[in-house]
Parts: C-alpha cells; sequence; structure tokens
C-alpha cells in the first residue's frame, strides 16, 4: 500500500499535466479531469493489472472511459505509465495529434473504446464483461480472469442509456465489471440538482448492483473500495466517488476555483492557471513535467506487472501445452481474421423472405463460428435471428456456455453492447431489429463505424411491406440514411459501413458470406419481411460480389435500364414483361450493395450503367390504395413510359 502522501502528490501531477494540456491548447475540459484524478491513480498505480511491455495482451483488465471530455485525466495518468510522452501531451486537440479532444481507440497506447457520447462508453464496458464471461466458460479461468473496469459521470447516469446498460449487468450478475460514478454535482451548463433528484445509489441496487459510496478525492477510500470491489462474486459494482470538480483549482485572487460551473467546459485562464499550478506543487513556467517520487510510483508499478503478468504468461503457455485445439482457436478469436466457414451445405428455399434466408445463414453460423454471439431487441422470432438461437442457448446470470444475447426493448443498449463484445476482443458480435427501429442505434452506428467494428447489423420489415403494423413500423427514409454512412469514407478510405439489401434468398446467403467475410467495417443486412419471388434461373450470384450485377434476364439490345436492391427487384422483373409486351426492351440491374459497386473499377460500373442509357431507379414507397402518387418523365419515348409503368401500376396495386 503506497502513501497518502505519495498519492496525493500523484494525483495533482496529473492535474496539473491535464488543466496545462487544456491551457495550452486554449480549448478542453479541466474541471471533471482535475476531480476524477485521484481515482485514476489508485486504479492505474495499484490494481489494473496490464503488460508493460505487450499492450495488447488478452489477459489484460481493461479500462472503459464514458465521459470523453476527461480526455486530458487519461492521457496524463496513460503518460505516467509511458504510454504516452509529454510531448504528445503538449500536441492536445491539435491536428493530427494522437491526443484528440475525445479519445479514439488505440489500445497500443492503453484506449481501448472510443468515447464522446455520454452512456455509450460505460455501455461498450458491460458488453466487454459479457465477452471475458463468454470465454472464459469456453477458454477457463487460466486465459480470462481479468476484471472490466469503466468510468462514468453525472451526464453518463443522465443518459437514458444508462438505465439499459444498468439493467443487463445486473441481470447477467457481471460481477467482473466495477464502474466509478463520478459525482462531482457539477454539469457544463448548471448543476446537477437542477436537473436529476433521484437516488441513484437506490436506482443501481434495484438492479442488483453492489454499490459503494466514498469519497471519491480520498485514495484510501479508494482503495478499499475498489479491493471490495474485487471481492465481489454475484454482482457487478458501482462505486459512487463524490468528487469535487476542479479539485485544487485557484482563481487569479488566490480563491478557490473548486465546485466551479466555468471550469467544466473552459481553460482556467490566465491568473487561474498559474495559481492552480503553484497550488498543486508544480510550475507554470515548466508544467509538463512528472515529479520524480511519481516517476519512481510508476516503474516501481511497472515493475510489479512485470512479475504478475510473467507468472500470468507462465500459466497461460502451459495451458496452451495441455490444450492445443482450444489454444489454436484463441489464436484464431483474437487474430481479427474473418472465421473459416463452409457454406457448401446451405440449401436456400425459393421464393422466401429474406429474413427467413438470414435465418437459415444464422443456423449455419451457430454452428461453425464458436465465438460468434447473435442478440436481438425482443424480436428474435419476427426477425428470425432465432435461426442462431435455435442451434445454441440464452447467456444467463449462471451459464454462459450460449451464445444469444436477449437485449430486451432496447435496440441502443443492445448495439453498444454486442460493440463492446468486440471491443474486449475474441468476439464476432451480431444484433438484429426491425428496420425502423435502427433510428434507436444511430449514435451506436455511427461509433462502430469510427471505431471499424465488424458488428453485424440484421434488420429486418424492410420497405413498406410491414402487413397490418402500419405507417410506424413502414422504414420508408431509413434505407437512404444509412446508404448514406455506406457513402462516406472512414479514416483508412473505406466505406465506413458496409449495406446490403439483397433481392432474393440466394443474394442473401451470399451477402451474409461478405458480411462476415468483413471484419474491416460494421456491415448492415436490410431484409425483407415478405416472401419474394425468387429471380430467374440462370444468374452468377457470385456477381453479388460486385455490389451490382446485369440480371441473366435482361434484353441484349434494351432501350431502358431498370434497377433497384432488394424485394424492388423482382418487382421490375415482373414489370419488364409489360414493358415488353409494349415494345420495350430492358435491362434489369440488381443493386445489393451501392457503395461495394462505387468501389468497383471504372470500366466495370461502366458495363453495368453505360453512360448516356436510360435508367429508371425503383424504391419502395408508404403508398396505399387511394393516394395520390406523382410520376415525372423527361426524354425520349416518354408518353410510352409513363403508359407502361401506369399499366403495371394499376395491374399490381
Amino acid at each position: 500500500m503506497n502513501n497518502k502522501n505519495l498519492m496525493n502528490q500523484a494525483a495533482d501531477n496529473i492535474r496539473m499535466l491535464a488543466v496545462s494540456m487544456v491551457e495550452k491548447a486554449k480549448s478542453g475540459h479541466p474541471g471533471g479531469a482535475m476531480g476524477g484524478a485521484d481515482f485514476i491513480n489508485v486504479l492505474f498505480s495499484e490494481f489494473l493489472v496490464y503488460d508493460p511491455d505487450q499492450p495488447s495482451w488478452e489477459g489484460r483488465d481493461r479500462f472503459f472511459l464514458d465521459p470523453g471530455h476527461m480526455s486530458p485525466m487519461l492521457y496524463s495518468a496513460l503518460a505516467l505509465q509511458g504510454k504516452f510522452s509529454l510531448d504528445d501531451l503538449k500536441t492536445f486537440r491539435q491536428w493530427d495529434s494522437i491526443c484528440p479532444g475525445h479519445p479514439e481507440r488505440d489500445v497500443e497506447h492503453g484506449i481501448e473504446n472510443t468515447s464522446g457520447p455520454l452512456g455509450q462508453g460505460h455501455t461498450y464496458a458491460v458488453g466487454a464483461a459479457i465477452a471475458e464471461k463468454f470465454l472464459q466458460a469456453r477458454l477457463g479461468d487460466t486465459m480470462m480472469q481479468h476484471k472490466i473496469y469503466a468510468y462514468i459521470s453525472d451526464g453518463g447516469v443522465q443518459e437514458e442509456i444508462s438505465q439499459g446498460a444498468a439493467r443487463v449487468a445486473g441481470v447477467l450478475k457481471l460481477n467482473n465489471l466495477i464502474m466509478f460514478y463520478d459525482a462531482n454535482e457539477i454539469q457544463l451548463s448548471t448543476e446537477c440538482d437542477v436537473v436529476m433528484k433521484e437516488d441513484t445509489r437506490k436506482k443501481y441496487e434495484s438492479w442488483g448492483w453492489n454499490v459503494l459510496d466514498i469519497d471519491g478525492n480520498d485514495p484510501d477510500q479508494i482503495r478499499q473500495a475498489l479491493i471490495d470491489a474485487n471481492k465481489e462474486t454475484e454482482r457487478p459494482t458501482l462505486i459512487i466517488g463524490h468528487t469535487v470538480m476542479a479539485k485544487g483549482a485557484r482563481k487569479a485572487d488566490g480563491s478557490s476555483y473548486e465546485h466551479s460551473v466555468k471550469t467544466h467546459g473552459a481553460p482556467l485562464g490566465e491568473g487561474a492557471y498559474e495559481n492552480t499550478i503553484k497550488n498543486l506543487g508544480g510550475n507554470a513556467e515548466d508544467p509538463f513535467r512528472i515529479f520524480d517520487e511519481v516517476k519512481e510510483l510508476y516503474a516501481k508499478r511497472n515493475e510489479e506487472l512485470r512479475t504478475i503478468v510473467k507468472k500470468r504468461h507462465e500459466e497461460e503457455n502451459e495451458w496452451r501445452k495441455n490444450n492445443p485445439e482450444k489454444a489454436e482457436k484463441m489464436a484464431q478469436w483474437f487474430s481479427g481474421n474473418a472465421p473459416k466457414i463452409d457454406w457448401s451445405s446451405l440449401v436456400q428455399k425459393k421464393d422466401a423472405a429474406t429474413r427467413a434466408a438470414s435465418s437459415a445463414c444464422l443456423s449455419l453460423l451457430a454452428e461453425q463460428v464458436d465465438n460468434m454471439v447473435c442478440s436481438s431487441a425482443d424480436l428474435c422470432n419476427s426477425d428470425k435471428t432465432d435461426g442462431f438461437l435455435k442451434k445454441t442457448h440464452n447467456l444467463a446470470a449462471d451459464d454462459f456456455s450460449g451464445a444469444f444475447f436477449q437485449a430486451g426493448v432496447s435496440e441502443l443498449t443492445m448495439a453498444c453492447v454486442c460493440i463492446g463484445m468486440y471491443l474486449h476482443g475474441g468476439v464476432i458480435p451480431a444484433c438484429g431489429t426491425f428496420f425502423v427501429f435502427s433510428d434507436y442505434m444511430k449514435p451506436a452506428i455511427r461509433m462502430a463505424a469510427l471505431m471499424r467494428v465488424p458488428i453485424k447489423f440484421i434488420w429486418t420489415h424492410d420497405a413498406f411491406r410491414v402487413g397490418e403494423d402500419g405507417p410506424t413500423h413502414e422504414p420508408v427514409e431509413q434505407e437512404a440514411q444509412i446508404r448514406l454512412m455506406e457513402k462516406l469514407k472512414n479514416h483508412k478510405g473505406q466505406d465506413s459501413v458496409r449495406v446490403f439489401r439483397p433481392a432474393d434468398s440466394d443474394e442473401a446467403t451470399v451477402c451474409w458470406q461478405m458480411a462476415m467475410e468483413n471484419m474491416d467495417t460494421p456491415t448492415a443486412l436490410v431484409l425483407s419481411r415478405q416472401n419474394i419471388k425468387s429471380l430467374p434461373e440462370g444468374n452468377d450470384y457470385e456477381m453479388v460480389r460486385k455490389g451490382a450485377y446485369v440480371l441473366n434476364c435482361s434484353d441484349a439490345d434494351y432501350d431502358v435500364i431498370l434497377l433497384a436492391s432488394g424485394s424492388e427487384v423482382s418487382t421490375l422483373v415482373a414489370g419488364a414483361e409489360l414493358l415488353r409486351k409494349d415494345g420495350v426492351k430492358v435491362r434489369i440491374v440488381s443493386v445489393p450493395s451501392e457503395g461495394l459497386f462505387r468501389c468497383q473499377s471504372k470500366e466495370y460500373q461502366e458495363s453495368v450503367l453505360p453512360k448516356g442509357k436510360k435508367i429508371f431507379g425503383l424504391m419502395g414507397l408508404g403508398a396505399k390504395k387511394g393516394h395520390e402518387v406523382t410520376f415525372t418523365f423527361e426524354g425520349a419515348d416518354e408518353e410510352a413510359a409513363c403508359e407502361a409503368v401506369s399499366k403495371f401500376m394499376q395491374e399490381n396495386l
């Protein structure tokens, strides 16, 4: 146990570095970082188990930061570990810095998750805790015996997703999850009591958590809370740390600047900054320093860790010798490579809904991909993720041998938990719901895209054909929204999200194959509720991999190109027969993935959609009988085109 004075000095060192980073950048959030310094110092210098020489070691404890604006605290603490240099800290919030304003996932530098949107970060931690339990059930205690730590703020507690995260963690009894709640009672624009009156302790206790109340700036109380939390065997633990916003801050006149809303989201400013640095034991002329005693503290911890992990690595190597098959599986699971899957036995039913085709694919995956977890937001028998469930069973508090996560009616929570499973490593997640409810998931989709998490989103009941459910369940605008994300590129130049909308059951198979092969970005599969007539025989379904391709039933010398995705393709096939009766020859193009098509060579794109050709694109409209729909036709043969489309509408409405 370290001396209290030394621990206070180390926390002050973190405070000094954090406030200096913000001051130099002339932008940032110093107050919260200063208040949380004591907890992160105790955690990093005495409890967190990691390999100083192998940052990505699978057996490490994970730390998930929820309030990304408190990044100065995290970067400063990681600098004490040796993962950032003082020069790195000086680039805070600058272009191309490895210390951006909100942390971006960088495991080599000790950052487990991208954070910024409050509430999501600690929900990833819940997913990571589930992943650890899931892998422990398959690999044993030797390889999986670590803890998941999370840090949450008042804002994160207020975000509605916190309810879903806490509910899930309580139901599954995630005793490997320890979360610190930085209860400083101060927000960006007001004090917390203006917007929250609930009893947080009772709230989490009602969800089945072990709750500890402490002075969040007292290292002795923090230490004891972490000791108690690590001993907990049945419940996740919430440590409510009552902290002081901007602890140690002083105004220009020397008076206290603590507990002030003004310190939340702006530099302390001239005079206040200098007095604060002096109060923390530093020199404003040379603030980017690590005190010698603090250097020694963290150097000592690194040596302790090397002793701990040496023993752990020896035990792991012995386990690998005794369990070669499991060891091979584990290596594959954590490799980041796509799993090897034999699709040859899969035979799809003709004229089926693509959700049913997806179900058949999921059944095969449940049998062959041992590290895959599938989830549904209380819709598994309707979004047909139950194809996976039928080959396994639900994850449960006392049984993590299953591979299906029942998330309940909480789409955003489900998505973030599944993302967290991947961030832990070793798990491939998929989650399903109705396409219209993907609106609830947009914040998680964005974060998955930013972190390049290859999660599989399964969205059914596309377009307007949702039977008696009516307009609330008709995803009319959702495809355009998700296709926009497909058009946006990530920092690697890849489509930020790969989107597939298959035209029939055989296209669905190829789309699922590509989804499982894609380990670089999220994949979205948009699937039909209703049965879809299979495309005419003779199509080369491997052409689906091009994103768009010409159907075999197209005319050689065509007048117009008809193109669509999903269920609308079969509509075009039927409509083409009417057009042909009127002497109009057609080329029909299925476009399961516009983004993938735009990645092909210009030559291929031109071969499918030649320049100067007339193109008619069909998409699903939420129009009912009796509604007025207006089409505008321009160019040659507009009267014939109008007549043909009108006839088709009249005969097929």
